[in-house]
């Protein structure tokens, strides 16, 4: 039992692999190229071809689309214009994130490297047990949020949600939206690292200790966790730019 437990190596930041013009180059780093490069090459061979009467696949493909369309559109009660640029983040957001949380299930991610000193170094690792890649994420939603906002109703009049003299009350409140504003840079991040870490790690101890039927089970929910953290991340963004755009009360 002892010796098992010493093969389980858990470790917060993604292991570098080399360098690359003086920047470390990670396992993340590269497991994040390969999902990029999939979504991109599956984008371009699903719409090089598009048809005005569909065909099978394609008819798959806009029936999977239609439903967060519609859902994108009437959350912004219609606004043409807002939908045309926020649907597309909302939906590539959840893309991005859904593959980068199944591809960390597959059997070789973790598997694959080399050896350094006595150390195995895995060539991939689950992308978002990477906090520097949430955090990334959580600055592209913040910073979509914060220009919604500042687009739809002027930066003075966005501003004056945050900074108003109108009463002291009314400025405390302003002051505290402030701070919740930055502070979803953490729980935007926070959250979605520490689920998909958590379940990585709850893996590996499983797999190490009974490596045989019961990780079935655990692999099918932590594919549920991984559609369910990428909803959560794509549905925030969308209700905070939602809340940004609204007039100021």
């Amino acid at each position: 039992m002892r010796e098992m437990a010493k093969e389980i190596a858990i470790h917060l930041e993604p292991t570098v692999l080399t360098h690359l013009f003086g920047l470390p180059i990670t396992n993340t780093l590269l497991s994040t190229i390969v999902v990029s490069a999939l979504l991109i090459v599956s984008a371009y061979f699903l719409g090089r071809n598009l048809k005005l009467v569909p065909g099978k696949l394609q008819a798959a493909v806009e029936g999977i689309i239609e439903f967060p369309y519609s859902f994108v559109r009437e959350t912004l009660e219609y606004d043409k214009k807002l939908v045309a640029w926020v649907f597309p983040l909302v939906m590539t957001i959840f893309i991005f994130v859904l593959t980068a949380n199944w591809f960390g299930l597959l059997p070789f991610i973790g598997a694959i490297g080399i050896e350094d000193h006595g150390h195995f170094l895995p060539f991939f690792y689950p992308i978002n047990t990477d906090l520097n890649v949430t955090l990334a994420l959580s600055i592209i939603a913040l910073l979509a949020i914060e220009t919604a906002g500042i687009i739809t109703l002027g930066a003075l009049r966005y501003g004056g949600k945050f900074v108003t003299f109108k009463s002291p009350l009314a400025f405390a409140v302003g002051i505290i939206e402030l701070f919740s504003e930055l502070a979803r840079l953490i729980s935007f991040s926070f959250r979605l690292f520490g689920n998909i870490f958590a379940g990585k790690v709850l893996i590996l101890v499983v797999f190490s200790f009974v490596p045989l039927l019961v990780p079935v089970p655990l692999l099918a929910f932590e594919l549920f966790v991984g559609f369910i953290q990428a909803a959560i991340f794509a549905l925030l963004t969308l209700f905070f730019i939602k809340i940004a755009v609204a007039e100021p009360h």
